[in-house]
């Protein structure tokens, strides 16, 4: 018995010392020196100047408007695919190859898919010469360095999360209901609406929270995608470090870009809970 407590210590611990270690602690260092002048002196003036300089709140919106409108787009791409997958792939060997495909962009670096994504948006790429080819437009359409490459580029790097979410979660939705739905006369879209969807929400909640909360942080895709004419609070946070070396500023916008995406989070999650079809998607 004490063998078996001791390892359950050990599994429990290990992970706990890892999260203290890498995580807690450096959190713990970026939050007081947020609170702390160049000098070391206990002060709130980094986060006087965040919310006395209009620049901040409005990067902190376009953060979140582009966040959203990735999340909402991964929704809509990912959704589908998921669906896919799941319910009209039959055989696991093609279903399995299908999940590869999902994975196998992950594999490569976030810098080498942003810079293909620039190839395809740009002027001469693919996208304006199909749209000419077309007759859609008679000149070139300036999509890269817009906040419309941004959501591109992050709905592409986002999208196998929620695939792999939701995915998780329809697989796990029991056939018989649907059976049953469509032997009592209901279409399959009815079937879908009212059976399918509903229970397939905590994977759409899960993966919008995932897809939010990484576009939240992204760097490397509004920073290459927008060419520096769009920024985010990543970017500012960054430049803060990087170039300015203003490491205390840099803490407060990281530690505001926290708690303002972690409030955002908790009243989503709060108004899915009061919705009637959202108390089952959070007890899932």
């Amino acid at each position: 018995m004490r063998i078996r407590n001791f390892w359950a210590a050990l599994l429990i611990g290990v992970p706990l010392a890892f999260m203290a270690a890498f995580f807690l602690v450096p959190f713990g260092v970026v939050v007081i020196a947020s609170f702390q002048d160049k000098a070391g002196a206990w002060s709130l003036a980094n986060y006087a100047r965040i919310l006395g300089d209009s620049y901040y709140p409005n990067v902190l919106y376009v953060t979140f408007k582009l966040s959203l409108l990735a999340t909402l787009m991964s929704f809509l791409i990912g959704y589908p695919i998921a669906y896919y997958i799941v319910a009209v792939v039959q055989s696991r060997a093609a279903r399995r190859f299908c999940y590869i495909l999902v994975i196998m962009p992950l594999f490569t670096s976030n810098i080498v898919r942003s810079f293909g994504w620039m190839i395809l948006l740009g002027r001469q790429g693919l996208v304006n010469t199909t749209l000419m080819t077309l007759g859609l437009t008679e000149r070139p359409v300036q999509i890269l360095f817009t906040e419309l490459s941004i959501v591109i580029g992050l709905t592409y790097i986002l999208v196998p999360f929620m695939v792999l979410t939701v995915a998780g979660v329809l697989q796990t939705i029991d056939r018989s209901l649907v059976e049953a739905s469509l032997d009592l006369g209901a279409s399959r879209f009815a079937t879908f609406a009212r059976v399918t969807f509903p229970l397939s929400l905590p994977g759409v909640v899960a993966g919008s929270l995932i897809v939010f909360t990484l576009a939240v942080s992204a760097y490397v895709v509004p920073s290459i995608m927008s060419g520096g004419r769009t920024v985010v609070m990543a970017m500012s946070i960054f430049e803060q470090y990087g170039s300015l070396f203003d490491f205390n500023f840099g803490a407060a916008l990281a530690v505001g870009l926290l708690v303002v995406t972690l409030v955002l989070i908790a009243l989503s999650l709060l108004f899915i809970e009061r919705q009637p079809s959202g108390r089952q998607a959070m007890n899932g």
